[in-house]
């Protein structure tokens, strides 16, 4: 460590990183940084995860967040790396990653000079941050980064960013290092606010419940299970990548989705009375205009985020608060002044919803047996085969998307911090988030899935699992195809009235194929293609057989035609060689 009487801010940074418990940094480097990471060397306990691209430090940091729920820090270039980034940093926003994104300039000295790599920095990361700022001063460099991390880590929480330009970090820093203070946001909304809620939410004769991320963030899932088995209310997760709610619990349905108003509408309009807790309104691609609930129906809110409540659709009662707290106060009011009737119906609710969702589960398991055996691969047959070895303390990182359901239906999340979900609407972030939530969790056992096409933004993150010995599994689920974007274009065909037709050739990745057992191996990572049925189990042994990285590359079926695309494909060529 450099004598304090010295200390620059290269050094100092690092200092204050680790008074705040932040021993992990996910970055790429660059020429700006090279005196900060040269001062890295000096500091064993901060551990340095290099990745070979920006998104992949971002979406493995994004990883290690959401299993920490702790401000992480991630070090990226200057214009073209946080340029890199801002895709997986939409994702982390969209998500609320409390990250720190640092970012490095040639110095305040050039700012003028319209020099390579020059950019208005701040600019291009305000808009997928939280907070966005540039040191200006190195009297206020630590000051500056407390600030950050106490923006990111404060709910609802959020990426930031901050510019370190070298000069700032060059000069002799003479600041206190001491630990960033995050405020608590355990705010309990008012007793007359709850009294009114829990009113309306025991005289509902079809309670509706939608839970986002903040239940999860303030460890509430308990106390939102009592409070919809208390009402006997079907619950939906809105906008939520975190574990909510157990999936084989009967009155969790699922998520009301995240791409079309008209899937989501039939459900948020079902209820008399909706509750919302920790989420907003439906996050959607393409959302319903109109009013997404049934004329007359009651829509209560709670929330840590002000801005989501009512911020597209109609509140009739709410409040800013910890859904912890606020979950706690509603099951305590609920219990106090439900009625014999109330309690009778909302028992006759559940049984009613348990029988449908065990019937639909039923019907889902008879179909996945009429396709068992058959090649190409089903993804059931995988995941079944899969639920009977994997070990208790496994955690799931789920990006497989089109094959998410079958995985789910037999290896149903279950507890909190053992299942994690893409969110945000950005691909790629299967590998390398599964790779963040291992360094959290090393003595667990953490499988990424992902497909083909997500796969393929971030691959190169394998190389870092085996250079820094972090040990994740990865299933790629290998259809050949950008298969949602063949489901999305079903649903743009029937909502316009066109008849069904062949997909674009643009969502077909069958040809040339993809080998991605060769790609891990030749990145140093064991793998097996798992083509046949015959080939699953001894691929799923193989994985689980020790701590070290593993890749299944598991063909499954899809809608692809090789053929005409290599037929396509050279007819373009030989047009493009007789017009040259």
């Amino acid at each position: 460590m450099a004598e304090q009487s010295k200390r620059t801010g290269n050094f100092a940074i690092i200092e204050q990183f680790l008074a705040d418990g932040m021993d992990h940094m996910f970055g790429n480097p660059g020429t700006v940084e090279q005196g900060f990471l040269d001062a890295l060397e000096s500091y064993p306990d901060m551990k340095y995860i290099l990745t070979l691209q920006e998104s992949v430090a971002v979406l493995m940091a994004d990883g290690y967040a959401r299993a920490s729920q702790k401000p992480t820090i991630v070090q990226l270039h200057s214009s073209p790396g946080i340029g890199n980034g801002v895709g997986a940093l939409y994702q982390a926003k969209r998500g609320h990653s409390p990250l720190v994104v640092i970012g490095g300039d040639a110095g305040l000295s050039y700012l003028n000079m319209d020099a390579q790599m020059a950019n208005d920095l701040v600019a291009m990361m305000a808009p997928v941050t939280k907070y966005s700022t540039m040191v200006t001063d190195p009297r206020s460099l630590l000051r500056t980064l407390r600030r950050a991390i106490k923006i990111a880590g404060t709910a609802p929480m959020g990426p930031v960013y901050v510019c370190l330009p070298m000069d700032m970090l060059d000069a002799v820093n003479e600041e206190e290092v001491f630990p960033t203070f995050i405020p608590s946001t355990r705010v309990a909304p008012d007793p007359d606010i709850i009294r009114q809620a829990a009113g309306k939410l025991a005289n509902a004769r079809k309670p509706m419940i939608f839970i986002g991320d903040g239940v999860a963030y303030s460890g509430a899932t308990d106390e939102l299970r009592e409070v919809a088995e208390l009402l006997g209310g079907e619950v939906y997760g809105v906008d939520y990548g975190d574990f909510i709610m157990d999936y084989t619990h009967p009155l969790y349905q699922g998520s009301t989705g995240h791409m079309f108003g008209d899937y989501s509408h039939p459900i948020t309009s079902k209820g008399d009375v909706n509750l919302v807790v920790g989420t907003y309104m439906v996050p959607e691609v393409f959302p319903h205009l109109g009013d997404i609930y049934a004329p007359g129906a009651e829509v209560i809110h709670f929330d840590l985020n002000a801005y989501e409540i009512a911020k597209n659709h109609k509140v009739t009662l709410g409040a800013v608060s910890d859904p912890k707290l606020t979950l706690i106060a509603l099951r305590d009011a609920l219990q106090e002044i439900m009625t014999p009737e109330q309690v009778s119906a909302a028992q006759k609710r559940t049984d009613e919803i348990r029988q449908a969702k065990e019937a639909r589960l039923q019907a889902e398991l008879e179909a996945d047996q009429k396709t068992s055996g058959s090649t190409p691969l089903h993804m059931a047959d995988f995941a079944e085969a899969l639920a009977r070895r994997l070990p208790e303390n496994t955690i799931i990182f789920d990006e497989a998307l089109t094959s998410s359901p079958a995985l789910t239906r037999y290896v149903p999340p279950r507890k909190p911090g053992h299942y994690f979900v893409t969110r945000g609407g950005s691909l790629g972030v299967g590998i390398p988030g599964a790779m963040g939530v291992k360094l959290y969790n090393p003595d667990a056992t953490v499988i990424g899935f992902t497909g083909d096409g997500g796969s393929m933004y971030t691959i190169q993150a394998l190389w870092s699992d085996l250079r820094h010995r972090i040990g994740a599994k990865y299933v790629i689920c290998n259809n050949g195809s950008y298969k949602l974007l063949q489901a999305n274009i079903d649903q743009y065909w029937k909502e316009r009235n066109i008849g069904k037709h062949e997909f674009p050739i643009s969502f077909d990745l069958s040809y040339p194929a993809i080998r991605f057992d060769q790609i891990a191996q030749a990145m140093g990572i064991k793998s097996m293609r798992v083509e046949h049925p015959d080939q699953i189990e001894d691929a799923i042994d193989a994985m689980l057989a020790d701590d070290q990285p593993f890749l299944i590359d598991l063909v499954v079926e899809g809608d692809v035609k090789p053929e005409a695309v290599e037929k396509r494909t050279r007819s373009s060529a030989r047009v493009l060689a007789d017009t040259v």
